[in-house]
């Protein structure tokens, strides 16, 4: 019966779920911070609607690629409890907002940024 497991998912082996280094943004004063920290290493924003399929599938299929050697600050941000935060973060980095998104800082300003299924083809090693 062992192939029958394996070829229709029967498998007892749970899949070890991938945990990103996310560091939760949640005020308007964080975002100076990220401004000053971005001089020196790259910070990167992913905004995420939590009611929204779309958004859902994109985190899945972003934390699946994101390379755990990167040296950059990953910022998650729940656009519907901290909406403030993520009006802010449009008007501070002159993006439209848009979600879910991705939004790449260095020295000050955003270097690049995308929503949907463009931000999985946003080569985040180019910024590391």
């Amino acid at each position: 019966m062992g192939i029958f497991n394996k070829l229709f998912g029967s498998d007892t082996q749970p899949k070890e779920k991938k945990v990103l280094p996310w560091i939760p943004l949640t005020s308007v004063e964080a975002l100076d911070s990220i401004v000053q920290k971005s001089k020196t290493k790259t910070q990167v924003i992913f905004k995420h609607s939590t009611r929204c399929g779309i958004s859902s599938m994109v985190m899945n299929q972003f934390i699946a690629m994101y390379d755990l050697d990167l040296n950059i600050d990953l910022y998650y941000l729940d656009l519907l409890n901290y909406r403030e935060v993520s009006n802010e973060t449009g008007y501070k980095f002159q993006v439209m907002h848009q979600s879910p998104q991705l939004i790449v800082v260095k020295n000050g300003i955003a270097v690049a940024h995308a929503s949907h299924g463009q931000i999985n083809e946003i080569n985040l090693n180019q910024f590391d």
